[in-house]
């Protein structure tokens, strides 16, 4: 070997050996990557439910912009004398407020009944409250805008209520409803504890219905009852087709096929916009939400291993991160997740009563964050 190359082959190695020690002498001590790739925005967002008091079970978020965050939430709750080492990390029933008698608000559970709507900043600072809506609200499930609505209108789904709501983008006037308020049922008129929606470009609609009913409803875009399909199966091992129980979340790609949340069997169906069965995807434990990706890609939050999971759309998983805990930056039952403009990441988590919002850590893979859902252009037709 000439010297020439001994010299060259020896300066590579030196560079790399001390580019390894400046990596090693940077490397952050401890820490599980709890986060993944994300770092948690403490703080946020500010507490709006006052001193004393603590924001409820948290159902859903929807990240219209970076300064315009809904938080759909059941009430306000005192704050907790905490006591004992870790409790913070602990199961706190009464923070458990995902849950109760249907048939009326439970002072117990739910002694303020107000800040259920909420909308906040970038900063977390409250910026609307739409207290003047909290009498229709009995359980908050899911808060969304339709990606091809050029008016920005605000659907609001109450499983409690057996309804669904549509504002205008500001709150003033409730556009239209379906349901009967309080009035489970199983017809064109009816639901029994709706969960979901998700659009076609035309303005046609899909509800996911839900807890009580089993099936899959779909609308024209006036809210006309178009046609229904899906069976009660066996939980928590059903199989066959069409047949679900908990039907808890509902997205649409852009071949216009339909993933569904079986939630109680533990997998996702796949239909056409007409009910037809194509696939099914098992083993995804308890798929609590959805969101299918600009880049194509099913993202799902999972209520028992508490993680995000990357599917491709033929049901590959790609990626997983996300643990288990009441501590900030963990997760107890994301409900309901969004992600902003900038990527930042908004979660909606159920069972320990909080939302909280992530931002890319810098030199994150793009591979391995969650991009926005589709934000498809809009129409009036």
């Amino acid at each position: 070997m000439r010297k020439s190359s001994v010299l060259v082959t020896t300066t590579v190695l030196a560079l790399a050996i001390a580019t390894l020690a400046i990596a090693q002498a940077v490397q952050e001590k401890g820490g599980g990557d709890e986060t993944g790739p994300y770092d948690l925005v403490r703080g946020w967002p500010e507490n709006y439910c006052g001193a004393g008091h603590v924001i409820g079970s948290t159902a859903g978020i929807w990240a219209e912009t970076p300064d315009r965050v809904f938080i759909f939430q059941r009430g306000c709750l005192p704050v907790l004398k905490e006591t004992g080492r870790g409790a913070a990390d602990s199961f706190i029933p009464s923070r458990n407020a995902s849950g109760y008698d249907l048939s009326q608000k439970d002072p117990a559970r739910h002694p303020r009944w107000d800040h259920v709507l909420n909308v906040v900043n970038r900063e977390g600072k409250l910026i609307e409250s739409w207290e003047q809506h909290n009498s229709r609200f009995v359980r908050p499930h899911r808060v969304l805008i339709n990606p091809y609505d050029r008016e920005r209108h605000v659907w609001l789904v109450d499983d409690g209520a057996h309804m669904i709501y549509k504002f205008t983008h500001d709150g003033k006037k409730l556009v239209m409803s379906l349901g009967e308020f309080r009035v489970p049922g199983n017809d064109e008129r009816h639901f029994a504890r709706p969960t979901d929606i998700a659009w076609l470009p035309d303005g046609t609609f899909f509800v996911s219905d839900g807890y009580t009913n089993t099936r899959v409803v779909k609308f024209d875009k006036d809210g006309k009852f178009l046609m229904t399909w899906g069976q009660p199966g066996t939980p928590p091992n059903e199989t066959r087709p069409s047949y679900m129980n908990t039907v808890h979340a509902i997205v649409i790609d852009a071949k216009r096929r339909l993933y569904i949340s079986d939630r109680a069997n533990s997998r996702i169906q796949v239909f056409d916009e007409n009910g037809k069965f194509l696939d099914a995807w098992p083993n995804i434990r308890r798929p609590y939400a959805l969101l299918l990706s600009r880049d194509q890609h099913l993202w799902t939050s999972d209520g028992i291993t508490q993680k995000f999971t990357k599917f491709d759309l033929n049901g590959r998983l790609l990626y997983s991160w996300g643990t288990f805990g009441a501590f900030p930056g963990g997760f107890w039952g994301v409900h309901q997740f969004s992600v902003d403009s900038e990527g930042g990441l908004y979660t909606a988590d159920v069972h320990v009563g909080r939302p909280q919002k992530f931002r890319p850590k810098k030199g994150a893979d793009p591979s391995r964050l969650i991009v926005a859902a589709a934000r498809g252009t809009a129409t009036n037709d």
